[in-house]
């Protein structure tokens, strides 16, 4: 079961399946008690590693075989591990052999013979490797004598990449049992060193021509490798160290593959440090094996993260840049340029970040090089808006926009163009004209923009419009306001297919007109009226377009509120009629957030708000009195209301509310320099005479739909209405009057007739209008108590 034969001619997919059921083979034979059949699976897997007829695949089949020998160890280290369980109390951590008894170190002892009988070096060195932990149990100085053994046993291996795996799982193993024990890993690797000659040797050499196979790929192989044995090396070690690794690689010949990995795995401090020392030995490095575009790769890694001498930057940059600029492939160019970039606008100004810029133009545009770099390209865009994130510098970069263009897929475009958006909104504090900023933002907005069609996602939208408006709201042309009003209109009519942004376009433009409103104090001059006027006339052909119909009704509200704030009286007319007449278009249910939901409690809301407005609108001289109130009762008693719903005796109710405001002499608020219907009509006996004529409909109305409650079912909706409309009778009605006097009574006694009355509000509201009427003027207060009894729940 497992034998090499059965995993030959298999797919590279197929081989890691049938890794994996090997790997569950054994946890299966472990947990059935088939210690030997689990044994015998590693054994057969540990094999494995000595075959590199498909070489390109040895680092793959090492991970995935090193996986089942680290279950393999695990499971043996645990099974002894419960063996020294006495009564019930296990071993701590840092326990010492002595506390260990005798039947653990037996079985411990056992598997260690075991494993000594395998005939063959390579799945015998695996398998001890992968239970090293286990010499804890039998010895102090078990895993310090291992080592050294395990490091020689790998100079049996002929193959020198086996060996390196070998090495580094040796590697692996070794620091996480005992970390203390650098020695053996520096021994490793020296081992390593004076083995690397046999990677040119023939039968190396014999191997690559069999599997075409051509050396520079061949030396990638042993990189994953030699970076962890290094890596692990490196782990908290001093800088001499560090050094003698670094001398020791410079005495062998060709030693790019090398150096390429010290790179990888040391400090990236201690490399930024003696940066010109690397450049020294990557100059000297021999091409054929290792290219040195590679080495500059990892050298700028390094520098990205560690800063290297002052003095040294602007030479370190040149040596770096004269390699880069030769490279003949695309790929392996970008691959380069996107490391230094980040160096060069790390260190330096606009004037060596542009000429790195334009050195990328001129690679990656010829046959259209830069469709197979986007990743890159998107990568180089990243690092220089993250450094130079001062909008009015970037763009004096004369580069900077011809690179976009480079990003011709419009997928990744809108991508670049999202990322510039976020930088600006990010770091830009102050609102800005800067003529460069605004055309080259307009231009990265409208792409954004075009970028929506049918298939576009809401969540999408929504950031693509986040990030136009948030572009929109940083910009100011100061007192120049008619500067940013053509500003307005521009965008309009670049970004139409984003209602959000069109609505935050309607916005900015009413803060416009009131923002002229506050220069001019409320005293506009005939060019600031004009201007007035064409700021709400932008509104008013803005908002239609908008497809949310509550999004058109509040903002024809609040647009007609500016409008009403400077004096444009006819237009505020011509917003009020429009949500007037869009009111009946109401449906029954809308979407919010993505959800379907009733409109009516919004609606309730909306009307609330107009009709507060409605209290300051004067009437039109040629319209009648009360008239945009009587079109807006008339749209609300042909409006089709849910049949369980009660919204519609709620909005007669607070119909009430203002037309009671209407009858006071001077009215409770008012809009500046505008005179409402209290100034134009001075208490006109006919206007009251409207006004109670108007009252008494609404009242009769309230009243029918209160009879059509008297069902058994609908009992509890009467007794809360009627309560509800009893409080507005008490706040808003003369109750001198008696018909009044006498409809509050019936309202109150309906309220708990069949026993459904909100008992604790109605003690309440009895308590407030005794208070009431010991004050001057309210002596009729104490009458109308007398006349309110209160039932008994019971």
């Amino acid at each position: 079961q497992g034998s090499q034969k059965e995993l030959l001619n298999l797919t590279q997919q197929d081989y890691m399946n049938r890794i994996e059921e090997l790997n569950q083979s054994l946890k299966d034979a472990w947990s059935s008690d088939q210690k030997v059949k689990a044994l015998k699976i590693v054994i057969q897997c540990s094999k494995l590693l000595s075959d590199t007829t498909v070489i390109q695949f040895y680092p793959s089949k090492f991970v995935l075989i090193t996986d089942i020998l680290d279950t393999f160890g695990k499971l043996v280290y645990e099974r002894i591990l419960s063996m020294c369980v006495d009564n019930r109390v296990s071993l701590p951590d840092n326990f010492s052999p002595e506390s260990v008894n005798d039947t653990a170190k037996e079985t411990c002892l056992n598997w260690f013979f075991k494993i000594a009988s395998i005939r063959e070096l390579i799945p015998r060195f695996y398998v001890e490797a992968a239970i090293l932990k286990c010499n804890k149990f039998l010895s102090k100085t078990g895993i310090s004598e291992c080592l050294p053994r395990l490091t020689a046993m790998i100079r049996g291996i002929g193959d020198p990449l086996v060996a390196v795996y070998a090495r580094a799982y040796l590697c692996r193993v070794g620091m996480e049992v005992a970390p203390q024990l650098k020695e053996s890993l520096n021994k490793n690797f020296f081992d390593f060193l004076l083995t690397f000659k046999q990677i040119h040797g023939d039968t190396v050499q014999n191997q690559l021509v069999v599997q075409c196979v051509e050396i520079p790929l061949y030396l990638t192989l042993y990189s994953p490798a030699i970076d962890w044995i290094l890596q692990c090396i490196a782990y908290h070690a001093p800088d001499v160290l560090l050094t003698e690794m670094m001398e020791r690689c410079k005495k062998l010949g060709n030693n790019a593959l090398l150096l390429n990995s010290v790179m990888s795995a040391f400090r990236a401090e201690f490399i930024a440090a003696r940066s010109m020392d690397f450049i020294g030995m990557i100059k000297e490095c021999d091409e054929s094996g290792f290219p040195k575009h590679l080495l500059f790769r990892s050298l700028g890694l390094n520098l990205a993260l560690a800063d290297p001498p002052e003095n040294d930057r602007l030479q370190i940059l040149n040596e770096a840049w004269k390699v880069i600029t030769k490279l003949k492939n695309p790929q392996d160019y970008i691959n380069c340029a996107e490391v230094w970039v980040e160096y060069t606008c790390r260190h330096f100004t606009k004037r060596e970040v542009n000429t790195v810029l334009a050195d990328v133009i001129k690679h990656m545009t010829p046959d259209r090089a830069f469709e197979d770099a986007y990743p890159q390209l998107q990568s180089i865009i990243q690092k220089v808006i993250t450094y130079i994130y001062d909008f009015a510098l970037l763009f004096s970069v004369e580069k900077f926009l011809p690179f976009l263009d480079m990003f011709q897929k419009e997928s990744v475009r809108v991508e670049v163009c999202k990322c510039i958006m976020e930088s600006f909104i990010k770091h830009q504090q102050e609102p800005t004209k800067d003529p460069v900023i605004l055309n080259a933002l307009l231009h990265v907005c409208k792409t954004m923009h075009d970028s929506v069609n049918a298939l576009t996602l809401e969540d999408e939208k929504r950031l693509l419009a986040a990030l136009i408006n948030g572009f929109i709201k940083m910009v100011s042309f100061g007192r120049d306001f008619e500067q940013q009003l053509s500003f307005y209109v521009e965008a309009r009519s670049m970004f139409c297919n984003l209602e959000p942004v069109l609505v935050q376009l309607i916005h900015s433009v009413n803060q416009l007109a009131m923002e002229t409103r506050r220069v001019m104090k409320g005293n506009h001059s005939r060019k600031t009226a004009a201007f007035v006027r064409a700021c709400v006339a932008f509104c008013f052909i803005t908002i239609p377009s908008l497809s949310s119909i509550f999004t058109r009704l509040n903002l024809y509200l609040h647009s007609g509120q500016v409008a009403l704030a400077n004096q444009c009286l006819s237009q505020a007319d011509a917003f009020f009629k429009a949500a007037v007449s869009l009111v009946p278009e109401v449906p029954k249910m809308i979407s919010v957030d993505g959800k379907m939901r009733p409109s009516d409690a919004f609606l309730l809301e909306f009307l609330c708000n107009f009709f507060s407005t409605l209290l300051v609108v004067p009437d039109h001289p040629e319209q009648g009195v009360l008239f945009l109130v009587r079109g807006l009762l008339n749209v609300i008693q042909d409006y089709t209301w849910e049949d369980n719903s009660d919204d519609k005796v709620r909005i007669y109710t607070n119909v009430l509310h203002l037309l009671s405001a209407m009858t006071q002499e001077a009215f409770i608020y008012h809009v500046d320099k505008v005179d409402s219907n209290d100034a134009l009509y001075g208490g006109d006996s006919k206007f009251l005479a409207e006004i109670n004529k108007l009252s008494e409909t609404v009242v009769s109305q309230i009243l029918d739909h209160l009879k059509t409650l008297g069902k058994e079912e609908t009992l509890k909706r009467q007794s809360q209405l009627a309560l509800y409309f009893f409080n507005t009778i008490l706040a808003h009605g003369d109750l001198r009057n008696n018909r009044l006097n006498q409809l509050s009574v019936s309202l109150w006694n309906l309220a708990q007739k069949h026993g459904f009355a909100d008992t604790k509000t109605m003690v309440k509201t009895l308590e407030y209008i005794k208070r009431r009427s010991k004050q001057p003027e309210m002596s009729h207060f104490t009458d109308l108590a007398l006349r309110l009894p209160l039932q008994s729940r019971t």
